[in-house]
């Protein structure tokens, strides 16, 4: 039996997510001409909560935006989820 091991708690997730919005904001020296874009399935879920952050920190929203990189893949083939409507 294989002993599985946590790598990131929630909390420590939560700080993380908060040191990236950090981060984006310090780059762009605030939230002007700021825009997030999240590749689509799990890309999106990360944006929307660095969004969440963002929003908390400055007290304004930033756009987000979502890429669907399906046509791209070179993995399409091998992918079993094909013809399955992504979310």
């Amino acid at each position: 039996m294989t002993k599985k091991r946590i790598v990131m708690d929630a909390d420590r997730i939560d700080r993380s997510i908060t040191r990236i919005a950090y981060e984006i904001l310090e780059k762009n020296k605030g939230v002007e001409d700021l825009a997030l874009i999240g590749i689509r399935t799990r890309g999106i879920y990360l944006a929307q909560r660095i969004q969440e952050k963002i929003t908390h920190i400055e007290g304004t929203s930033v756009p987000l935006g979502i890429v669907d990189i399906t046509l791209y893949r070179d993995d399409l083939a091998q992918r079993k989820e094909i013809g399955r409507a992504h979310v």
